[in-house]
């Protein structure tokens, strides 16, 4: 077989790969997107313990542990699908380092989103050995890796034209996360107020 044929069916089937890898990198992006928003969400329920009665605390835990698991596992699988795409435009260090030139914006959010809620995992086990105020300062941090993530999700769709395709699905996943994020930080008076905790007699 002919050099000059087996360069022209590479050459074919290099779109075809990259559009496979790029399928790929879409749905574990969105799946990623999806166990994110759940995995704050069962954070919040967590921490509170709102329905801590019907499963216990040690269920929580683990079924948020879990859910963050999922989350990081899809949003590794979507950034490194990048490297394997032939057209060459993200490299290791694109990939890692969030503010190289030339970097765009929306790439440098989900690189610094990723990169933070991989150092919350990494640090959460090790609550027996820090004291517990510093463990939660450093837990908390995905708040922030949450909204840089919802912001490269929000931007990717934009850029992509599927905004319009996706906004359905990811604003009902959107809200409830973010609803749970804000009454997680009310004061307690304000939760008695509009009747969602009991208030102590």
């Amino acid at each position: 077989m002919p050099d000059s044929y087996v360069q022209a069916v590479i050459h074919l089937a290099q779109p075809a790969a990259d559009q496979g890898l790029r399928y790929v990198a879409a749905i574990s992006a969105r799946l990623s997107y999806a166990f994110l928003c759940l995995t704050l969400c069962w954070g919040v329920l967590t921490a509170t313990g709102w329905i801590q009665h019907i499963c216990g605390r040690k269920a929580m835990r683990s079924g948020h542990i879990a859910l963050a698991t999922l989350a990081l596992a899809f949003g590794v699988v979507h950034a490194v699908g990048f490297l394997f795409v032939t057209a060459g435009t993200f490299s290791a260090a694109r990939l890692l380092i969030p503010l190289l030139p030339g970097t765009m914006a929306r790439h440098t959010m989900g690189i610094v989103g990723l990169e933070l809620t991989l150092a919350v995992a990494l640090t959460a086990g090790m609550l027996r050995w820090t004291s517990y105020r510093r463990w939660l300062w450093l837990h908390r941090l995905a708040y922030p890796a949450f909204a840089l993530l919802v912001l490269h999700s929000l931007l990717g769709a934009i850029a992509n034209g599927r905004l319009a395709l996706l906004w359905l699905g990811g604003i009902t996943l959107l809200v409830p996360a973010v609803t749970l994020a804000v009454l997680r930080f009310l004061p307690v008076r304000v939760l008695e107020r509009i009747g969602l905790v009991e208030e102590q007699v």
